[in-house]
């Protein structure tokens, strides 16, 4: 009975902290359809940028009645998730950390910290660097035409080029979690730095696989998200090390 009454009681806490998470991201949500005008000019900056210095006049277009209200729609969720996760993380922390010791929290803190920060690097890399470089590299394709032949040029939906730079920094994000994922695997004692050192040439591929699986068909974004990956998984094998060898000293103090 007791055990019963035990898992009840953490069933009703877990279902209370994702219901205040889902509470949070819905206001998250209408204070971002709020400022969605704002937030589509940040995003659409990288666009805005990179083609301010075209001799031939750009826009983004919508083809549909819909498309700009459903558009707007997408970036406030976006918008929601994006500064909803934090707090979702934190509410799953708070629902763990009672069952947790000491140590098991001050260990588990940096990664809650670090997940954030690693999604926010990744989300900041495709909007600096690898957005710029991939409309560049499209536009290198335009064809102005001649007397026989019609130009080939860009007329980019709304729709389309927000919902490439929102899935792009989602997958950039999420991907960069790769050091919390290795090194959570390290300290349950499936993978070590042994192991990570061997399988070197074999996550080359996987990496360079999921990169071409996760961006649009170009070299730029599928090598702008497979380096870092590259070095995100040798910078885990230095932190596995680390975090082996300052196992080994505890034991053996």
């Amino acid at each position: 009975m007791a055990d019963s009454n035990s898992f009840t009681s953490h069933f009703v806490e877990l279902r209370s902290r994702l219901l205040n998470s889902l509470i949070f991201i819905f206001a998250a949500f209408i204070v971002s359809y709020i400022f969605a005008e704002h937030i589509y000019n940040f995003l659409v900056e990288p666009y805005a940028n990179a083609v301010k210095d075209d001799q031939i006049s750009r826009r983004l277009i919508f083809t549909a009645l819909h498309e700009t209200f459903i558009t707007y729609i997408k970036v406030a969720f976006f918008a929601a998730i994006f500064t909803g996760s934090p707090f979702l993380l934190i509410q799953i922390y708070k629902f763990i950390a009672p069952g947790l010791y000491k140590n098991e929290k001050k260990a588990l803190l940096p990664y809650l910290i670090s997940t954030p920060i690693l999604f926010l690097i990744g989300g900041l890399l495709v909007y600096y660097l690898v957005m710029p470089l991939a409309i560049k590299f499209f536009l290198s394709f335009e064809s102005f035409g001649s007397s026989t032949s019609l130009p080939i040029q860009l007329e980019a939906k709304v729709n389309e080029y927000l919902s490439l730079i929102m899935r792009l920094i989602f997958a950039f994000g999420i991907s960069f979690q790769l050091p919390i994922l290795l090194n959570l695997l390290a300290r349950i004692g499936i993978v070590n730095s042994e192991y990570l050192k061997k399988r070197r040439r074999y996550v080359v591929v996987i990496i360079f696989a999921l990169a071409a699986i996760l961006t649009p068909p170009d070299p730029i974004t599928q090598v702008g998200l497979a380096i870092p990956l590259l070095l995100l998984y040798e910078l885990s094998i230095f932190t596995v090390r680390f975090t082996e060898k300052k196992n080994e000293n505890i034991e053996n103090a």
